[in-house]
């Protein structure tokens, strides 16, 4: 069957004018040399800054340095297959990762990849890693508590939704347990966790995930891992993967807690990145931009005005110390960005006490307004009380007898750090922690013994709320204690004191001792209300 000449003219006629010319601008360059997990090009005259760069064998690189005659790139992956005088590309791209609700309750890469096992992660939304950080104008005053669910923290250094708090201490002091505990805390809240692992140990980022998972807390979750195997470039951008995926959640009007853990890793993954780079190296062989490198990063956490939606990104960053030198280079940084930081000291963690938190050296700068009424009622005055306990035991080891007053500072003190104790993994809801810390203020444990305190404890939550439910009720509800619910819940305490062993009460000679006991030989004393089952907190 042959077709008419003036059909087919028609045809092609119709389908020249629905042609659209599609052209396609491709920066085309060549590898100059490449090794140590970086790329030197030549000929991507018009890349961007950030800019991804696509290599043979679908290899990605970051275009950071932009020299006049080369660009220094940093890869993201392994790049065996690539050699000298291959061609790559640019892709107009900004480094950018994937974001959306798909990615909690997953591992993945900071590009968005899955580890975990369960099949790609389907999300089509992306932001840029890197984005500037909201201005004045569009924050409010971090005002609004962000619980841990951890006594020390939520009574003394409270933490406010968009607040900037660091964690600090030296190697297996508990650093992640603390981390890790504020993330199950959540699990009763709108509050959205990512987990940023970086360089750590692939095991140690399955150990976490499989204890959120335990504990229902990976479902809100998303873990971006950048283990120790991989690539520097890959730990380098990290963090800044984290914090998009937060700050999507934020801009939703959400609410998002991001850890990293930790950002000494970060520093010197970036140290690495730019010494191969040659670029001039600074204190410590950091280069000069490292400040720079981490404030850009947590300036992004920010409770925004309720006109931008009323979200918050909160950000908790770990800090590794070296034998206690929270004045290095580093922590110094931090610290100076950062609205306060949790301080882990080593001797207080060995001597049982957990978490090991130093209340002198620790501090929240927005203070009580990231608490609530009944918190600041219980708690006013902790904080400096225990600082002055800590003095006079320390003053106590040398003297030979004691007066009346400091004694009772001293019994007081040791009571209080007995309540302050707590086990991993069981955060405590805001009013059981007032009931507990209530009790220690109020002087109901004076004249118990430290070994019965922890059980006790736990013995009076339990008779408060089958007893007394409406005390529990109304701390739970109206979040301030008055007058008239502080009698009740001091005649509750009351009544379970009169029903409790009468076994657990120090006699009069035991109480001159209790004086002269030093903290650490009472903790040990009773390893179980120690928290000794922490045996592995920061691995």
């Amino acid at each position: 069957m042959q077709g008419r000449p003036d059909e087919v003219s028609a045809i092609l006629r119709d389908q020249l004018q629905r042609l659209e010319k599609q052209i396609q601008m491709v920066g085309v360059g060549t590898v100059l040399e490449i090794g140590d997990g970086i790329a030197r090009l030549y000929g991507l005259a018009d890349v961007m800054s950030s800019e991804l760069v696509e290599f043979p064998g679908d290899l990605m690189g970051i275009a950071l340095n932009l020299e006049e005659d080369n660009v220094g790139c940093i890869l993201m992956g392994p790049y065996e297959h690539v050699k000298e005088g291959d061609e790559v590309r640019t892709t107009g791209r900004i480094a950018s990762t994937k974001v959306g609700d798909e990615l909690f309750g997953r591992v993945v890469t900071p590009l968005g990849e899955a580890l975990d096992g369960k099949g790609p992660v389907v999300s089509t939304g992306t932001r840029p890693l890197e984005v500037k950080a909201p201005g004045v104008i569009a924050r409010q005053p971090v005002k609004e508590p962000l619980h841990t669910g951890i006594k020390p923290i939520d009574a003394m250094i409270p933490i406010g939704r968009g607040q900037r708090e660091l964690i600090i201490g030296d190697r297996k002091t508990g650093k992640t347990a603390i981390a890790v505990d504020a993330i199950i805390n959540q699990r009763e809240t709108d509050v959205k966790c990512i987990y940023v692992a970086i360089g750590q140990k692939i095991s140690s980022i399955r150990r976490t995930a499989a204890i959120l998972e335990q504990h229902d807390a990976l479902d809100y979750t998303c873990i971006v891992a950048a283990s120790a195997a991989d690539p520097a470039a890959v730990q380098y951008i990290a963090p800044y993967a984290g914090c998009t995926i937060g700050e999507y959640v934020r801009d939703e009007g959400g609410h998002a807690l991001v850890i990293y853990d930790d950002l000494t890793s970060h520093a010197k993954s970036y140290r690495q990145v730019s010494l191969l780079l040659r670029r001039p190296p600074g204190r410590e062989a950091y280069p000069g931009d490292i400040f720079n490198l981490h404030s850009r990063l947590l300036e992004r956490a920010a409770k925004l005005s309720d006109a931008r939606g009323g979200g918050s990104l909160t950000a908790l960053p770990v800090i590794q110390t070296e034998e206690g030198d929270y004045a290095a280079y580093i922590p110094t940084n931090l610290i100076s960005i950062t609205d306060g930081q949790i301080y882990l000291e080593p001797e207080l963690f060995y001597a049982g006490i957990r978490p090991a938190i130093s209340v002198g050296l620790s501090v929240s700068r927005v203070g009580g307004s990231a608490q609530t009424k009944m918190m600041r009622a219980v708690a006013g005055r902790l904080k400096l009380d225990l600082a002055s306990y800590r003095e006079y035991r320390a003053f106590s080891q040398f003297a030979s007898d004691l007066d009346e007053t400091t004694r009772n500072i001293l019994r007081r003190g040791d009571r209080m750090t007995e309540v302050l104790k707590q086990d991993q993994y069981v955060p405590m809801p805001p009013a059981e922690q007032v009931i507990a810390i209530f009790a220690g203020t109020h002087g109901f444990w004076d004249d118990v013994k430290l070994s019965a305190i922890t059980d006790l404890e736990d013995q009076l939550l339990g008779f408060v709320h089958e007893r007394y439910p409406e005390i529990e009720n109304r701390l739970r509800t109206e979040l301030q204690l008055d007058d008239e619910l502080s009698a009740q819940l001091s005649a509750a305490i009351e009544d379970f004191k009169s029903r409790m062993d009468r076994q657990n009460l120090i006699t009069e000679d035991a109480a001159s001792e209790q004086g002269h006991e030093a903290p650490d030989e009472a903790a040990s004393s009773d390893e179980s209300a120690a928290g000794g089952s922490l045996t592995d907190p920061d691995e």
